[in-house]
């Protein structure tokens, strides 16, 4: 019975930890890619939320924000007039999740970039995404790896060809009724 209760709370717990985390989605990308991110933030806790921040990592750049119902953005600028970290402040009750959406344009080379996050609660505690993956609180990785222009024109070759073999295919069956007999009536 002891050993039921345990993995029972295995089972419910794990999912509940493994969803706590600051995370940046999609979680792969194409290098040179204009992507559309999203930080997707849970709160775990019995306080609301109301304070997230985002690091910009240097190898990223980040053209635009999505305005998010409820929260308020501050965007920080370097001395170059390059966005390096976002702060939405709002309110987040417990057991929501909010997801903050950007575009940005990745690297030109393969790279794992690190987006480390900030979470601020109303009890004042702050959460640090900012941990080496397997930690309690890491943070979100994106794996940047094959171009975009060479994944389209993979998939623009593939569909010029099928295009191609179906104009074929058509045309033989067509000359193929034009040139059956007809039966006198």
């Amino acid at each position: 019975m002891l050993a039921a209760a345990a993995a029972l709370s295995v089972a419910v717990l794990v999912p509940v930890a493994l969803a706590a985390h600051a995370v940046v989605y999609p979680r792969t990308s194409a290098t040179g890619a204009y992507e559309r991110y999203e930080l997707r933030v849970p709160n775990e806790k019995d306080v609301n939320t109301i304070r997230v921040e985002l690091i910009v990592p240097d190898s990223v750049r980040v053209v635009a924000f999505e305005d998010v119902l409820g929260w308020r953005l501050d965007v920080r600028l370097d001395s170059a007039k390059r966005i390096v970290g976002a702060t939405w402040t709002g309110n987040l009750a417990p057991g929501r999740f909010v997801e903050f959406p950007f575009i940005a344009v990745n690297p030109k080379h393969a790279a794992s970039i690190a987006w480390p996050a900030y979470q601020t609660y109303a009890d004042g505690q702050r959460v640090s995404w900012t941990g080496a993956e397997g930690t309690q609180t890491p943070a979100s990785v994106t794996t940047i790896g094959g171009s975009d222009s060479e994944s389209a024109s993979g998939g623009g070759l593939r569909v010029m060809w099928v295009a191609i073999v179906a104009s074929i295919v058509l045309s033989l069956i067509a000359l193929g009724v034009a040139a059956r007999p007809r039966n006198a009536v």
